[in-house]
């Protein structure tokens, strides 16, 4: 019998194509990671966990997915390349079988004022070209329905060459739909003058209170020398032609002491300087005057639609492309079931399918006019997974972070699902992730640690989610904990009143929040907790509101610039060694001369992709060799930025180098559990939990009454949760008030007060379903969360 006959009878050998199953990981040393070896499955659902801090984040994005993302951009060519961030090889020794790395992180959305949720998704141009092929009246190609678009008209003669003729068209049109009034934005913004001067006083007496327009720099010589007004006369007594060139007079070339300047009205400069910047990326004080000058009110013309007239006369069944956008969008699905138009049949089966992700993903709430910068982390999140359930693209690895941030336990089950389906289409799927109740999905656990910053970095155990429970591990020891609801609650001082709420979804809320006590807000996701919160209580003085935006900061920001730490150790330093504090700035007068103080030298390879190498001079250490001689307590000024929060807390609380400024704002970050964290390590490298309370750190130093959290679990193992609220306890007994917005079970047992809103999400939300204890939560169960809440503590 030939071999040929024989092996039909036998199994199928394995092809040795197939045996590529494990994404191999060997010595990685990225961040605290500590030499880690591990094998993860592909093709599966793999969840890291451990307490904050322990490296899952270097592990799965600084390890994993960075170095996937950097081969992917090694396949383009030279000069595309160019153009892309570049990205450094992780320090690893060994990583094999990596497969296209799909992240899904939680940054928000870019805060432009022109990008919605339906922009950001596709669903919008969908709309457009159905508008376009069925709207009546007929008004233009897709670009007519487009808010970006503004219609142009040109008149004159314009040429075109074709061969030897030449046709000359006189005139050229494009409709596009923008509303010409507020060009797209929906909102038009008016300037409150009483904020830009004060009219009584004179320029020379400072009557201008724009921050940096002081009348002693070059503005007080360009007021002084232009000769358009008299810097002496009071404001309030300029002519009109006067307070025009004050304030908008357009750019004017000038001469003064010799020196050729442009002057420009001062509110055309402001809104160059100030007011067309993203806000969050201004500094404070300058922000704090947008925000006082500026006040945007729904444009007239459109009425917040952000469309022209034409685009909003053109209808399919008598609903405009406006009231399209504004309709919530699981209302919207169901229109789009009901059109039956065979000539656009495969879009508008594109457009449905789309629209129902939005709904199986929990965000059937949302409506596509919705601002993009207004979605929550966890929303955007979601957002962002609608690009990726529709795609045909299989063997990638999606990596999710904290994928059920935002999210109530009832939401919860379903982004459960769509993870799988994702694992089911045949994709490896990394999740970092805290809730037992994602966990618990895992093919495959690794939990890293056993603690955070230089006492984590190990894998601590990989397996099952069954051995994780029999393990020993912090997380498989907590895996089952459930709060107990607190027998005795605090009594409140004093009441907020809100009346009449209506931000968003709201359905004219009225709610008395109790003042002096820990209040939780809580709700499915959409229900509008935060549209109560942040719209109805005015962030004035006296109230500290803590989101998860991110900090915006560069490679050069660390927790000791942003806290303020870096002020008071510089002065310490100067006044031990008798120079100036600027010597101990990386950023000034003490930076190495070789890399500026960046600590690493990017050399751009001009058509290649830049290379980020540290610098020798310095050796990373960002300083002068000179300004290293100078010691306080027998550290140099490098040596002090390389410590832990809780090192540094030892170090400045007593000795030579008792420094009582920096110790109160080092306890104040080992209170909110950053002790781990490196305090000169840089902003960006810190994960979205670790900046929310980076930022709670730094307000708690406010004088502030009321604080409002949003979601301060965010990122935090079940371990760190009880320190988390042994903090809010203390924030409560030293007599302020403390708001929560949270879907932390723990967080609901341990509060004084709750107040859900509900019952469902978008215009089946916006009530309140319940406020009072939590212990009468439990024994009503009338709500979804008091169900979820029931079960958790086992009652």
């Amino acid at each position: 019998m030939s071999m040929a006959t024989r092996t039909d009878t036998q199994s199928p050998v394995l092809h040795v194509a197939d045996s590529h199953d494990l994404i191999r990981v060997h010595g990685a040393r990225v961040n605290n990671l500590k030499d880690v070896s591990i094998e993860i499955p592909k093709r599966r659902l793999t969840v890291f966990t451990g307490v904050s801090g322990s490296g899952k984040s270097s592990l799965v994005f600084g390890t994993i997915a960075a170095e996937s993302q950097r081969l992917i951009n090694e396949t383009y060519s030279a000069f595309v390349q160019g153009f892309m961030p570049t990205l450094a090889r992780p320090e690893v020794d060994v990583l094999e079988g990596l497969t296209t790395a799909i992240l899904v992180d939680q940054q928000r959305m870019g805060a432009d004022p022109r990008s919605t949720v339906g922009t950001a998704t596709d669903t919008n141009a969908m709309l457009r070209i159905l508008f376009s092929r069925l709207g009546q009246p007929h008004i233009g190609p897709p670009s007519a329905y487009a808010f970006n678009v503004p219609s142009v008209r040109a008149s004159g003669a314009i040429t075109v060459e074709r061969g030897a003729k030449k046709a000359v068209k006189a005139t050229f049109n494009r409709t596009g739909g923008m509303c010409p009034r507020c060009e797209g934005r929906g909102t038009v913004s008016d300037i409150d003058l009483t904020q830009l001067y004060d009219d009584s006083k004179s320029l020379n007496e400072g009557a201008l209170t724009i921050p940096g327009y002081s009348m002693d720099g070059w503005y007080g010589r360009i007021f002084g020398g232009c000769g358009f007004f008299d810097p002496d006369k009071p404001i309030r007594k300029y002519t009109k032609k006067e307070l025009h060139d004050l304030l908008h007079k357009e750019p004017t070339k000038i001469k003064v002491d010799g020196i050729n300047l442009t002057y420009e009205g001062l509110i055309p400069k402001i809104q160059k300087s100030m007011l067309s910047k993203d806000i969050d990326a201004l500094q404070p004080h300058v922000r704090a005057f947008v925000e006082r000058a500026m006040t945007f009110t729904v444009c007239p013309e459109c009425d917040g639609t952000r469309l022209s007239e034409g685009a909003r006369s053109s209808k399919i069944e008598g609903l405009s492309i406006a009231d399209a956008c504004a309709t919530q969008i699981s209302d919207l699905a169901d229109w789009v079931r009901g059109l039956d138009e065979p000539s656009v049949a495969p879009l508008l089966g594109a457009l449905l399918g789309t629209l129902d992700s939005f709904v199986e993903i929990g965000l059937g709430y949302l409506s596509l006019d919705r601002p993009a910068g207004t979605l929550s982390g966890g929303e955007a999140q979601r957002v962002k997974m609608i690009r990726h359930l529709g795609s045909s693209l299989t063997d990638a690895t999606y990596v999710f972070d904290e994928p059920t941030a935002g999210l109530h336990p009832h939401d919860i089950q379903r982004m459960n699902d769509l993870l799988l389906r994702l694992r089911d289409k045949g994709n490896t799927v990394l999740v970092v992730e805290h809730k037992p109740e994602t966990i618990v999905i895992a093919d495959h656990v690794v939990d890293l640690g056993p603690g955070a910053g230089t006492a984590g970095g190990t894998v601590c155990f990989e397996g099952t989610v069954e051995g994780l429970r029999a393990g020993g591990t912090i997380t498989g020891r907590h895996f089952d904990d459930r709060a107990a609801v607190k027998e005795t609650v605090r009594e409140p001082t004093g009441t907020l009143e809100i009346r009449g709420a209506t931000a968003n979804n709201l359905k004219g809320v009225d709610v008395d929040i109790p003042l002096g006590v820990l209040v939780v807000v809580t709700g499915v996701a959409g229900s509008g907790k935060s549209s109560l919160v942040h719209g109805s209580i005015p962030a004035g003085e006296g109230v500290v509101s803590v989101d998860q935006g991110t900090i915006r900061g560069s490679r050069r920001s660390n927790p000791a610039t942003y806290t303020g730490l870096l002020d008071p150790i510089r002065k310490a330093f100067a006044k031990a060694n008798g120079v100036k504090p600027a010597l101990f700035s990386a950023n000034s007068e003490g930076a190495c001369p070789t890399c500026n103080g960046a600590g690493v030298i990017y050399t751009d390879l001009a058509m290649m992709a830049g290379v980020a190498s540290i610098c020798e001079e310095c050796e990373g250490k960002r300083f002068q060799a000179a300004v290293l001689d100078h010691h306080l307590g027998g550290r140099d000024i490098s040596e002090v930025l390389a410590m832990s929060v809780a090192e540094a807390e030892e170090f400045f609380g007593a000795g030579e180098a008792h420094t009582p400024a920096a110790h109160r704002i080092l306890g104040r970050l080992a209170d909110v559990g950053l002790g781990y964290l490196t305090i000169g390590q840089p902003l960006t490298t810190l994960s979205g939990g670790e900046r929310q309370r980076l930022k709670l750190a730094t307000h708690m130093a406010e004088k502030g009454g009321v604080y409002i959290l949003d979601e301060p679990t965010t990122g935090l193992h079940l371990a760190d949760v009880e320190q988390l609220l042994g903090l809010l306890d203390r924030l409560v007994d030293s007599g302020k008030s403390v708001i929560v917005i949270e879907h932390h079970q723990a967080v609901m047992a341990h509060a004084d007060w709750i107040i859900d809103l509900g019952p469902g999400a978008g215009h089946d939300g916006g009530r309140i379903v319940f406020e009072g204890t939590p212990a009468d939560l439990v024994a009503a169960r009338s709500t979804l969360t008091g169900e979820h809440l029931a079960a958790y503590v086992g009652t």
